[in-house]
């Protein structure tokens, strides 16, 4: 749901929360954090944790791993394999979340971390409206042209859709 400006502003008192540094209301008390778990991704970190700091946000990391079914013209689907494959997947990527939640927790930061399922663009923004986030944060791995056409990218997939704020930061080639 889209919060208009006039309705953060004119929000009942007992709700509002207020900066140490300033008596405004703040304006973001959850922030998605959708990750990959790339070292470009996590170009957001620092601007996670300066806006947490500031507004005294709770900071929720997300990670979504897809089912692939990958198959030559004349293969059988092996399910359990593929579920063996993912399952590891997940638990990689709830131990890689632990550890940024557990880091953030550690600076006195409230800090979540969920592994969800599905295409990364609607995990995402699923995620985003169940949770009821106030902004999401991400990294844009900066592809333009045929290589983003080809492949996709998932921060203007989100960007096309998204009915909240988005703060994207543009990284550049990392190894």
């Amino acid at each position: 749901m889209v919060r208009p400006w006039s309705d953060l502003k004119n929000k009942n008192a007992a709700t509002q929360h207020v900066t140490s540094s300033s008596k405004e209301p703040v304006m973001y008390n959850k922030i998605l954090v959708p990750l990959d778990g790339s070292k470009r991704a996590e170009a957001i970190l620092p601007h996670a944790e300066e806006m947490a700091n500031r507004y005294g946000a709770e900071i929720i990391f997300l990670r979504v791993e897809e089912l692939f079914v990958m198959l030559e013209w004349d293969e059988v689907v092996n399910l359990e394999n593929c579920r063996e494959k993912f399952d590891a997947r997940k638990k990689t990527s709830e131990a890689y979340l632990s550890l940024l939640k557990t880091e953030f927790r550690d600076k006195g930061i409230r800090a979540d971390a969920r592994v969800v399922h599905g295409p990364v663009v609607k995990s995402i923004l699923t995620a985003a409206e169940d949770m009821d986030v106030d902004i999401l944060l991400m990294a844009s791995h900066g592809l333009g042209g045929l290589r983003r056409t080809f492949y996709g990218s998932v921060t203007a997939g989100v960007l096309q859709k998204i009915d909240r704020p988005l703060l994207i930061i543009r990284t550049r080639r990392m190894e």
